[in-house]
């Protein structure tokens, strides 16, 4: 699983039939600091609420798909919302806790 943040939408005149009523929406990647990582890249809105600047976990690749029914071709699916993010500082170390 991946975190992001919604960054944009999508508007297609033509798509896969299996993405009928599904929305595209653009999302940055982030790290466990919540700090921007890699390119933006456009994920299907697998819990049909998802908005701008809403921090999301995604699935990549055949998870993906699978989370979908196994009918779709998609690369990456939001699967849900996040509250806040627990990471260790260092290795080890002390759990920090961050509201996205």
């Amino acid at each position: 699983m991946r975190l992001g943040r919604v960054i944009g939408l999508v508007v297609a005149t033509i798509k896969d039939p299996n993405l009928k009523g599904l929305r595209l929406l653009v999302v940055q990647g982030l790290d466990d600091q919540c700090k921007n990582v890699g390119e933006p890249f456009v994920a299907v809105d697998g819990i049909h609420c998802a908005g701008p600047e809403d921090v999301v976990y995604l699935v990549m690749k055949r998870d993906a798909a699978i989370a979908l029914g196994d009918k779709p071709p998609v690369d990456a699916t939001i699967v849900g919302y996040v509250d806040e993010v627990a990471a260790e500082e260092y290795p080890g170390g002390r759990v920090k806790i961050r509201k996205p």
